[in-house]
C-alpha cells in the first residue's frame, strides 16, 4: 500500500524528509517509527500506518513536499512473496484510492518556526527511455516546470533511480557551466584553503524562507522608544529570592514585560490581527508567542491566553515552553495560534535591533539589554536603568500613529511597576 505525508494541522502545508528510520526490506510493525518530518511548525516522527514490508522509499532525504504526497510503499500482511520483495517505484496511486493518513510528534528533536508553503505540480512527461515509467517528487516536478528542464535528460541518483533536487540543480549547473563555455567541458571551482561549504539543514532552510517570505510579503516599518525600568529592576530584585524559593524558579523581567504587552494588545487590538488581501483578520485570543534559540535553530513556541494569566502565572509557562524548546520537546499545540511575536534580544547583550515580523502577524516587539544612563528628571541628572523597546510592523495594516499607542502603552505600564505591583 502508498504511505502518504500525513496532514497535522490546518496551517501546514508541506514537510522536510528529514531522515528515513527505516529501509528498503524492513519488516515495520504498525505504529512503529517510519520518517522523521520536518514541518514549519514542529518535527514530528511518522509511524507506520500497517504491518508490513518496507518495499520502496519515493522521496528522498532532504526533499520540501506537500501533505498528502506518497512517500513509501508498503507490502502489508498477506501479500504474496513477490509483493514483498524489494522493487522499483510503482506508478502513484489514482486519486480515489483510500489515504491512510496518520502521525506523531517527535518529542526529542528541535522545533522550527514558522516557514511558507506551496502546493503539489502535476506532469504527465513520458518515460521513453527507462524500463519502467519514471516518478517525480513535487518540488522536484515545481523546480523543472520553473525552470524548462525535460526530466528524462537529467541522470538520477536517488534511491529507485529517482531523480532528485540535487540532480536537478547539477543538471541546471551544468547547462549553464556548458553555455558560457561550450567547447571545453567545465568542472565546479575548487574550494580555497580557508574556505567551508556546508549544506542546509531542513531546519536551517525552512527558518531561510521564512524570514525571506516575512521581508518580501510585509512593508514594515520600524519603531522604538526607550523605558525607563528602574522600577522593575527593583521589583524583580526585591522579590526574587521569595520566588525562586517558591516557584522553584527563577523570575525574569520577560514576564512583567509579557504582562504589559498582553494589557497593551487589548487596548489596542489591531497588533493583535493579520492581513488577508482586502481585509484584516482581528485575532481574539491573545497568543503571544516568545522568539527562542534552540539547538537547531529559532523557534516561536506560545503563551496562549497571556491576558488571563498573572505574572507568576506567565514566568511559568515561559519557563516551561523555553526550557522544553531548547531540549526539543515542544508538542506542535505549544508553536500553534500565536497572534503576537515578543523577542528577548537584550538577553544576548543587544541593545537596539530590527526584528523581522513574523509572518503572517502585525507586530513584533524585542526587549532590548538594560543599561543604566544618566536622565534628565525634573531638571536634574539620575541614573536610572533604561531599556530600548523596538518594534517592526506590517504597514499595510497600521500607521504610525497606531504603532506608537501600543508601544507607548507598553512603555507607560513598565515604568509603572513599582513596590506594590501584583505578581500573583
Amino acid at each position: 500500500m502508498i504511505i502518504e505525508l500525513p496532514q497535522v494541522g490546518e496551517s501546514v502545508t508541506e514537510g522536510v524528509i528529514g531522515k528515513w528510520l527505516k529501509s528498503v526490506g524492513d519488516r515495520v510493525e504498525r505504529f512503529d517509527p517510519l520518517v522523521e518530518v520536518v514541518t514549519d511548525k514542529v518535527n514530528m516522527e511518522m509511524p507506520s500506518p500497517v504491518t508490513g514490508t518496507l518495499t520502496a522509499l519515493l522521496v528522498d532525504e532532504g526533499e520540501t513536499i506537500p501533505m498528502g504526497t506518497p512517500i513509501a510503499e508498503v507490502a502489508v500482511e498477506g501479500e504474496t512473496a513477490d509483493e514483498v520483495a524489494p522493487s522499483a517505484p510503482s506508478a502513484p496511486p489514482a486519486e480515489s484510492s483510500p489515504v491512510n493518513r496518520i502521525g506523531t510528534l517527535l518529542k526529542d528533536v528541535a522545533p522550527v518556526g514558522p516557514t511558507g508553503s506551496g502546493g503539489p505540480i502535476s506532469s504527465n512527461r513520458p518515460a521513453e527511455q527507462h524500463p519502467g515509467p519514471r516518478r517525480y517528487t513535487p518540488a522536484v516536478l515545481r523546480l523543472a516546470e520553473e525552470r524548462g528542464v525535460d526530466l528524462e535528460m537529467v541522470q538520477s541518483t536517488g534511491i529507485g533511480e529517482r531523480v532528485t533536487l540535487k540532480d536537478v540543480r547539477g543538471f541546471l549547473e551544468q547547462a549553464e557551466q556548458t553555455a558560457a563555455s561550450p567547447e571545453t567541458p567545465s568542472t565546479p571551482a575548487p574550494l580555497v584553503a580557508d574556505e567551508e561549504r556546508v549544506l542546509l539543514s531542513p531546519v536551517r532552510r525552512m527558518i531561510a524562507a521564512n524570514m525571506v517570505k516575512s521581508a518580501s510579503e510585509i512593508p514594515q516599518a520600524w519603531t522604538l522608544v526607550e523605558a525607563d525600568v528602574t522600577g522593575l529592576v527593583a521589583r524583580r530584585q526585591a522579590i526574587r529570592a521569595d520566588f525562586q524559593q517558591r516557584e522553584g524558579i527563577n523570575i525574569t523581567y520577560l514576564p512583567f514585560v509579557m504582562k504589559a504587552v498582553a494589557e497593551s494588545l487589548k487596548e489596542n487590538p489591531l497588533l493583535n490581527s493579520s492581513w488577508d488581501g482586502d481585509a484584516i483578520i482581528y485575532k481574539c485570543p491573545i497568543n503571544i508567542g516568545i522568539a527562542a534559540a534552540a539547538p537547531d535553530g529559532l523557534v516561536v513556541p506560545v503563551v496562549h491566553d497571556a491576558d488571563t494569566l498573572s505574572v507568576a502565572g506567565l514566568a511559568r509557562k515561559i519557563d516551561d515552553l523555553v526550557g522544553r524548546a531548547r531540549r526539543g520537546k515542544l508538542d506542535l499545540e505549544d508553536v500553534q495560534g500565536g497572534t503576537f511575536t515578543l523577542n528577548n534580544t537584550g538577553a544576548l547583550g543587544s541593545v537596539l535591533s530590527q526584528p523581522l515580523v513574523n509572518y503572517p502577524q502585525a507586530a513584533i516587539l524585542t526587549t532590548e539589554a538594560i543599561v543604566k544612563r544618566p536622565v534628565v528628571i525634573a531638571d536634574g541628572i539620575a541614573i536610572r536603568s533604561m531599556m530600548n523597546l523596538c518594534m517592526s510592523f506590517d504597514h499595510r495594516i497600521m500607521d504610525g500613529a497606531e504603532a506608537s499607542a501600543f508601544i507607548n502603552a507598553v512603555k507607560g505600564r513598565l515604568e509603572s511597576i513599582g513596590p506594590d505591583t501584583a505578581v500573583y
